[in-house]
């Protein structure tokens, strides 16, 4: 246990000094640095530049007396020090990164090549669909307006699946939707509105399928463009937080 912790606080960003160190002062208590030292196995020349760095990165503190006493902040404050401390480090990577990077990728104008597919049949798009729906592992969004309704029967058995799973399903229907109620609500939370223009699904957060137009010849659209997720999402999202609760 005691090496696994030590890998663990390697891991989040200590040395193998610190690590060692700061396990002994959680085992010891109060103490000063030569004891620390002789209980670590860390040399003496070394212990107050491990302690120093410790102390400034959130994890010891002193007492002040001489000799100088160290003694430990409790784990989960120390942690949350760290976490802070990293923020702000990926902070400012991500700007110098940005600051360096962004501009060698506009002058190259290399242009984003996001991954849409157009499916121009139904039994593709209905076989999209239960793809889609058999990989969700957290959450479903469907939208499933009147214009779908030719879509909602390929699929029910594929979202019965989903009955005991821990994927969270939501379904909005539009006013005129009225067949299987009953048996959407034994899937997932059901909400009912007016009028959708569109439907379709969102898996995940990370893909979707859009469904436009009318009865006829509907436009089937699949992408994982995080963009345009993001953009259903939280469309769905805007609709969701107005519609009635069934």
């Amino acid at each position: 246990m005691s090496e696994e912790a030590r890998m663990t606080l390697r891991f989040i960003g200590l040395t193998d000094y610190e690590a060692r160190a700061y396990m002994q002062l959680l085992k010891i208590g109060v103490t000063t640095a030569s004891r620390i030292s002789e209980a670590a196995s860390i040399p003496y020349s070394k212990i107050y530049e491990v302690l120093n760095s410790l102390e400034r990165k959130g994890w010891v503190e002193t007492r002040s007396g001489r000799p100088k006493k160290y003694y430990p902040k409790s784990p989960i404050e120390a942690l949350e020090a760290e976490r802070l401390r990293l923020e702000e480090k990926m902070k400012t990577w991500r700007r110098r990164a940005l600051e360096m990077l962004q501009p060698l990728y506009t002058k190259r104008e290399i242009r984003e090549k996001p991954d849409v597919w157009i499916f121009r049949g139904e039994f593709d798009a209905i076989a999209k669909m239960k793809d889609l729906i058999s990989r969700a592992e957290t959450e479903l969004m469907i939208a499933l307006p009147m214009t779908v309704k030719p879509f909602v029967g390929a699929i029910r058995d594929k979202l019965a699946e989903l009955l005991g799973t821990n994927v969270n399903v939501f379904i909005m229907v539009s006013r005129d939707y009225a067949d299987g109620l009953d048996a959407l609500s034994k899937i997932g939370e059901v909400k009912v509105r007016e009028s959708m223009f569109g439907g379709g699904i969102i898996a995940d957060g990370r893909e979707a399928i859009l469904i436009l137009g009318g009865k006829e010849s509907p436009l089937v659209i699949w992408s994982d463009h995080l963009g345009l997720v993001k953009f259903a999402k939280d469309y769905f999202q805007h609709l969701w937080n107005t519609a009635e609760t069934v």
